[in-house]
């Protein structure tokens, strides 16, 4: 009985169902977008706001990382999940470059390498070969959205499941790399007098999504309107993309 009241006062913090958390996840990408995009500048009187929207939406891609694992492990059908992916990464493009002209494939690309390395994971017994094929899945994400990181986070969370200790690990490596590679790259385009202590701070996000994870989620979707929030995330990633490219171009009128 004791042993039971200790489980249920544990489970009293898992509030957060894998829905609420996409949400989350999808609010916070499209803070980080709208700043990307220059809507809010990196500029005098503007210069936080750019900065704190660009790092909160840190939190969007490894959380669906780790939800890609847990997609592919649940998924009635592998083929149809991927050829979702597949879609939604061509509809997407054009907003994508059209939003944000990096000139890289946008993240759905990059899920769909990652949810390919999940499958070579699985399908590919010969050991050498399935390093290959992985190494070889890595690299073909270079021209997309979180290049390397994301297939990274997803082989961590692939290897980690199930066990909080080694999550609570794979969060740490992630957050260590993201900051090594991210300093490079604030260095790149900052005027920080110390690029290390920004990297850190914007991969605070990543942390927050292994607390997120690791203590609220309760590992289970949302009693009502599955179907709309599964087609609702889909949809989501081309038309916020899509909405402002069009205040970017001066198309749409903002406030």
């Amino acid at each position: 009985m004791e042993n039971a009241l200790k489980e249920q006062g544990k489970d009293s913090w898992k509030v957060l169902n894998r829905d609420v958390i996409k949400y989350i996840a999808m609010f916070t990408m499209a803070l980080n977008h709208i700043a990307d995009a220059g809507l809010v500048p990196y500029a005098p009187g503007t210069r936080f706001l750019n900065l704190f929207f660009i790092g909160i939406g840190y939190f969007t891609a490894i959380t669906m990382c780790y939800f890609l694992v847990e997609g592919y492990e649940y998924t009635r059908s592998k083929p149809k999940y991927a050829i979702r992916l597949l879609i939604f990464a061509f509809i997407s493009q054009i907003p994508f470059s059209y939003a944000l002209p990096f000139g890289s494939y946008n993240m759905l690309f990059t899920l769909f390498l990652c949810f390919m390395i999940l499958v070579v994971r699985e399908k590919v017994l010969n050991t050498a070969l399935r390093r290959v094929l992985t190494f070889l899945l890595v690299l073909a994400s270079f021209p997309c959205d979180w290049p390397l990181l994301a297939p990274i986070f997803t082989i961590l969370f692939a290897g980690s499941r199930g066990n909080k200790k080694k999550m609570c690990r794979s969060y740490l490596i992630a957050y260590v790399l993201f900051v090594f590679i991210n300093t490079l790259s604030v260095s790149q385009v900052y005027d920080f007098k110390y690029p290390a202590v920004a990297g850190a701070l914007e991969g605070i996000p990543l942390l927050l999504s292994g607390v997120v994870i690791l203590c609220f989620y309760n590992g289970k979707r949302a009693e009502h309107g599955r179907k709309f929030s599964q087609w609702f995330f889909y949809l989501f990633y081309p038309l916020h993309l899509l909405i402002i490219g069009l205040a970017v171009h001066g198309v749409l009128p903002l406030p």
